[in-house]
């Protein structure tokens, strides 16, 4: 009994001995873990709070004293720049809680008494094999990363992609959507896509090609042609979409029955292919009140008088059988004859 409470005794003053040695190197311990915690988060909100600010400002457009030219107003539609706030902000969170969480975790590892050399071997290890498996999944993301930062794209816009050409309908840090032409759905891998021809920054242009007779009058042509753009640019429906004057750039070809002209027009962005249509029609109608004939078109009467009248077509009846005497359906019709003498 004695040895039992003597060794009783002599664990409680180990412990006691134990704790009066360590109590302040926990108590310091844990006050520098709090305070590290602390610390982490208050930055990490900040921080966020920040970015959320950012992204919220980005997506209403700015102010008003920073906006740019109508080219870079009609580019930066509140789809397009909701898109791409949300998708960029969503990559600056999350880089900002891995990069401040992270940081906080390997300093407070240290201090619950943790190597750190073994552990950042096997996240080595690990990240290579992540890699290599995930290797076009993060492919994907970074160039998605990358596309949306630099505005390569948004929605709304037509982009050839080389895979497909369509219009943009969605722009995601790894799948971009497209619309295409014929009304299909289009999924493409953002790490896929190796060239873009986006057809809708800036300004487009509308080409034209008038060929007119060899014979014709080509200054005449030309004055025609001018005066049919300068009053489609006039009209409301057309003056927001035709950014410049029609011009003619010249005689793109000579053959032995026709000359080329060159008719261009600096559009709205993916609007160049209805300013040209529409240029095409002003510009028929004009040389056709002109009498100027287009190269290849029909010769046309001059009055409706002489053009020949159609000839009536005359009613020949089809021969009949019977009127051949020799022919089995007269000697069957003919009567029978008669044996009286």
């Amino acid at each position: 009994m004695d040895r039992t409470a003597q060794t009783a005794t002599q664990n409680a003053d180990q412990a006691v001995s134990y704790l009066s040695s360590h109590w302040e190197g926990w108590l310091y311990g844990g006050l520098r873990i709090l305070f590290i915690l602390a610390a982490a988060l208050v930055i990490r909100a900040v921080v966020l709070k920040v970015i959320d600010k950012a992204v919220g400002r980005m997506a209403s457009g700015g102010s008003a004293g920073s906006s740019g030219t109508l080219i870079n107003g009609l580019l930066a539609n509140a789809e397009r720049r909701r898109q791409r706030s949300q998708a960029m902000g969503s990559v600056l969170r999350s880089v900002a809680s891995f990069v401040i969480l992270g940081t906080a975790a390997i300093t407070i590892l240290p201090i619950l008494g943790i190597d750190l050399a073994p552990l950042l071997a096997s996240a080595g290890v690990a990240g290579v094999a992540v890699g290599f498996g995930a290797r076009n999944l993060v492919t994907d993301f970074l160039s998605g990363v990358f596309m949306i930062m630099e505005d390569q794209y948004g929605v709304g816009d037509q982009i050839d992609t080389g895979v497909a050409t369509g219009t943009v309908l969605e722009v995601g840090l790894r799948v971009t959507k497209l619309r295409g032409q014929g009304g299909e759905i289009w999924y493409i891998r953002n790490g896929e896509v190796k060239r873009i021809a986006n057809m809708s920054q800036g300004w487009a242009t509308a080409n034209v090609e008038v060929p007119v007779h060899y014979d014709s009058d080509l200054d005449l042509v030309e004055r025609l042609i001018l005066a049919a753009g300068e009053e489609m640019g006039k009209e409301d429906e057309w003056s927001e979409l035709l950014w410049e004057p029609v011009k003619i750039l010249g005689v793109d070809s000579l053959a032995g029955d026709a000359v080329l002209l060159h008719v261009q027009a600096k559009t709205q962005p993916g609007k160049s292919l209805s300013v040209a249509r529409e240029l095409r029609r002003r510009i028929k109608l004009a040389l056709d009140a002109e009498g100027i004939r287009l190269a290849g078109a029909p010769e046309l009467p001059d009055t409706p008088e002489s053009v020949p009248a159609p000839r009536p077509a005359v009613e020949i009846a089809a021969p009949s059988a019977l009127a051949d005497p020799n022919s089995a359906q007269s000697r069957t019709a003919s009567p029978l004859p008669s044996d009286k003498p």
